[in-house]
């Protein structure tokens, strides 16, 4: 169906695809892994029309083509259905699908009814549970996923590209998801699956190709094929896939929530009465669909979003109404989810990145005066005990990968020795490398005594670094279980709010 030959893509720089070889055949399901940076999503962009390669030729259906544009290879029967949805929440299903491509009647007018009739269709067809005529805010976010793949099954496509579909679902809807795409290739469709999530490549792939550093490393059939092969093709090493959780005895309760409110956009409540403790040497996880108010309770704890109601305590002191500086002060470390917004100053040198908030310690002072030479020996040490790959300290944190970036936050926050680490989506966007250092860093700071909440929409991730696992549903502490208490599906029926304890949430830290 599809035949890339000798594909070549620079950047100022870099090299993002060196002669890239890739054929995908009709009717299957090909997955696309590798690294952050291996070259994916630039391949990907090549195909549908976002970018032109440099070097190289394509072929669909066995004819040489130029794809110069999205529209140009909507044509040719390619479609792209992107990790961010780019759906407008006040239209419906059906307005949504036909933006773009309105079909009009008599003096330009929209034919809305025969629009909605073809989506119906469409949906029914291929098996995707959606009323054409429901306003998209009110949809959860597997239905606006089967949204933006109607979208483009509408404009006719029959090569589908998924750029990380799975990375906002809970398990019963990447089962759903899962159970649309075989029904896709069922039905003759070309499924182009890109993703970080092995064991789901493994799952509903056909074969795989492994991108590294912009080349390709092989292509294996998913039957046969492990893991652990599919990481060390990816990384070039071999790689830890389950890490070690060894038993540690929990200390004293170090953070603890008290029946909190905190409020969100225009007042309203985005946090309702939660209650947690996390003890000295324990993993706290916290699993919830983004958008639950996670993002609220964490900027509360550290001193970021005012508390409407209860108490927040560190080591038995209250600090409900502290500043972010006071509570930094008392030994609380805090990886930001965004770590461009939250987590660096972009612009700022890595040396200077590597002590922000910490730079007014003595041992960075020369008189009223910064260090220099002081703050640069110590991210010299960071650099390398963090195995930050960078040409030079001075250079701008913006120059760095991400998984360099995090891991310029996660030297910060673990180098002074705190008593408390809240750690917010720590492996967003790394790839299995950079995750497998962040998620090694996390359970040795629960070795050495540190209480750790870790709240992540990666549901493995909680479930193979946490001790107790709460789930937020809708601002609230919905369930709370001991280390393997619970299996993913059970956590998606809760995350989705379609179960709730009815008593003894998160209160007890036993």
């Amino acid at each position: 169906m599809i035949v890339l030959r000798g594909i070549t893509k620079r950047f100022p720089g870099v090299v993002a695809n060196d002669h890239i070889d890739l054929e995908v055949r009709r009717g299957e399901i090909h997955a696309l892994v590798g690294e952050n940076g291996a070259g994916k999503s630039t391949l990907m962009r090549i195909l549908y029309g976002l970018y032109q390669p440099d070097e190289g030729t394509i072929e669909v259906n066995g004819r040489p083509v130029v794809i110069d544009s999205p529209r140009t290879a909507l044509a040719l029967g390619i479609g792209m259905v992107h990790q961010h949805f780019m759906l407008i929440p006040r239209f419906t299903v059906a307005e949504n699908v036909i933006l773009g491509s309105e079909p009009a009647g008599a003096f330009g007018r929209l034919q809305r009814r025969e629009a909605e009739e073809r989506v119906r269709e469409l949906c029914q067809q291929y098996g995707f549970a959606l009323d054409p005529a429901a306003e998209v805010s009110t949809l959860s976010v597997g239905e606006q996923q089967r949204v933006e793949i109607i979208k483009v099954l509408y404009r006719g496509a029959g090569v589908l590209i998924l750029d990380e579909p799975t990375a906002v679902l809970v398990p019963q809807e990447v089962d759903e998801l899962f159970v649309n795409l075989r029904r896709l290739r069922e039905q003759g469709k070309t499924i182009i699956f890109i993703s970080h999530m092995l064991d789901e490549v493994l799952e509903i792939s056909d074969r795989i190709t492994v991108l590294r550093r912009g080349r390709v490393v092989g292509t294996v059939p998913a039957a046969g094929t492990t893991k652990s092969q599919l990481a060390e093709m990816m990384v070039g090493r071999p790689v830890l896939l389950e890490l070690e959780h060894p038993p540690v005895m929990p200390g004293d309760v170090r953070l603890e929530a008290r029946d909190i409110t905190v409020a969100g956009r225009g007042g309203k409540p985005a946090v309702h009465r939660v209650s947690l403790a996390v003890r000295a040497g324990e993993i706290y996880g916290i699993a919830g669909v983004e958008g639950n108010g996670q993002t609220e309770f964490v900027e509360a704890l550290v001193g970021l979003r005012p508390v409407i109601s209860g108490q927040i305590l560190i080591d038995g002191q209250e600090v409900t109404h502290a500043t972010a500086r006071a509570v930094r002060l008392l030994g609380v470390a805090n990886i930001p989810e965004d770590r461009h917004r939250r987590g660096l100053v972009l612009p700022m040198a890595v040396w200077e990145n590597v002590v922000l908030g910490h730079h007014a310690r003595r041992q960075f002072l020369n008189g009223a005066f910064v260090d220099r030479q002081a703050v640069e020996s110590f991210a010299d040490k960071q650099v390398e005990k963090f195995d930050i790959r960078l040409s030079s300290i001075d250079v701008p944190a913006l120059a760095l990968s991400g998984g360099n970036q995090q891991k310029v936050i996660v030297a910060r926050e673990f180098s002074f020795s705190p008593k408390v680490l809240i750690a917010a989506q720590p492996t967003r966007g790394l790839d299995i490398g950079a995750t497998e250092f962040v998620e090694r860093q996390l359970l040795e700071a629960r070795a050495n005594g540190m209480a750790v909440l870790l709240i992540s929409a990666n549901l493995e991730e909680v479930l193979s670094l946490s001790d107790r696992i709460g789930v937020m549903y809708s601002g609230e502490l919905v369930a709370e279980f001991r280390r393997g208490e619970a299996t993913p599906q059970e956590l998606g029926l809760y995350m989705t709010g379609t179960r709730r304890q009815t008593a003894g949430t998160g209160v007890s830290p036993s």
